[in-house]
C-alpha cells in the first residue's frame, strides 16, 4: 500500500511516530521525481511518496487530489513474467517492462484494468524478514461500482478468491495477512478505488492516545476506533483489536 505525502517528514510524523511503524528504508528516485520510504506494518510495508518534481504523476495526484492512498502494490515472483501475462489478456498497463523501484522491480497496471485502482506489481531485490511493529496492516478498503465484476477481476489477475461477505454489497478477498475488501459504492460515501487502511493493535487505548498525542483525532466505531483522515495525511484509518488478543486486558478496554 502506498501513500502521497507532502513531506516525507510530514508522513513520518503520523506513519512511524504516532503509529509506531519502523523505517525500513527511504531513498530518492530522481528518474521518477520523488522521494519514497517504505515503513514495516505487520507482514506487508507502507510505502510513502513526496513527489519532487511537478512533471510526475504522483506530483499530478497531490495536486489534484491532495494527500492520500495512491495505490496497492502485490509481491510477484517474476514481475516481467506477468507484465507479459497480463498484456496478452488485454490488461492495460502503464509499464509495459519492468522498472527500478524502491523495493525492487516494478510495473504498474493502469486502473481501469483494476476496478479504478492503480496497482503495483513487485519483485523485491531483498528477502530479509520485517522488523516488528506495534501495529500491522489487515485490511484494504475497496470502493467499487460493480462488486461482483471486481471480485471476478481481483481473482483472474491476482489470484485472490473471495473468503467472506459482509451482506449486500460487501464481499472479502483473501489476500493472506492483508485482505481486500470490496463495497459498492451505494454502501459507502467514498470516491470509486482505494478507500480507507485497515489495522490492527494489540493495545488499542495506548494506540489512541498516542494517536492524540500527535494530534490525531479518533472516534469509537464496532469495538475499534477511525482516525479521521484530516490528521493522518489523507488516510482513513480503521483500528481494531488484533484478534489474538481479544479479551485480554489490552483490548478490553477497548
Amino acid at each position: 500500500m502506498a501513500a502521497v505525502v507532502q513531506d516525507l517528514e510530514a508522513g513520518y510524523a503520523i506513519w512511524r511516530d504516532a503509529l509506531g511503524l519502523p523505517l525500513v528504508r527511504e531513498t530518492e528516485l530522481a528518474d521518477q521525481g520523488i522521494r519514497a520510504a517504505l515503513l514495516a506494518a505487520g507482514s506487508c510495508e507502507i510505502e510513502l511518496l513526496e513527489p519532487i518534481r511537478p512533471d510526475t504523476g504522483v506530483a499530478r495526484f497531490r495536486e489534484s487530489r491532495g494527500e492520500g492512498l495512491h495505490h496497492l502494490c502485490f509481491e510477484s515472483d517474476d514481475v516481467g513474467r506477468d507484465l507479459k501475462r497480463l498484456a496478452a489478456t488485454g490488461v492495460t498497463l502503464i509499464d509495459a517492462r519492468p522498472r527500478q523501484g524502491l523495493a525492487g522491480l516494478v510495473g504498474f497496471i493502469h486502473p481501469r484494468s483494476c476496478a479504478s485502482v492503480l496497482v503495483e506489481l513487485t519483485t523485491p531485490t531483498e528477502t530479509a524478514p520485517l522488523p516488528g511493529a506495534p501495529v500491522a496492516a489487515t485490511v484494504v478498503y475497496v470502493a467499487v461500482e460493480d462488486v461482483r465484476g471486481a471480485v471476478e477481476m481481483f481473482q483472474n489477475l491476482f489470484g485472490l478468491a473471495p473468503r467472506a461477505a459482509g451482506g449486500d454489497g460487501v464481499v472479502e478477498l483473501d489476500g493472506g495477512d492483508v485482505a481486500i475488501q470490496l463495497a459498492a459504492l451505494s454502501r459507502t460515501h467514498w470516491r470509486p478505488g482505494l478507500a480507507a487502511l485497515g489495522l490492527s493493535t494489540a493495545d488499542l487505548p495506548a494506540l489512541a492516545e498516542r494517536l492524540g498525542r500527535h494530534g490525531v483525532t479518533t472516534s469509537a466505531i464496532l469495538g475499534g476506533l477511525v482516525a479521521t483522515p484530516a490528521g493522518t495525511r489523507g488516510v482513513p484509518l480503521i483500528v481494531r483489536p488484533r484478534p489474538d488478543v481479544l479479551g485480554e486486558g489490552a483490548a478490553a478496554s477497548a
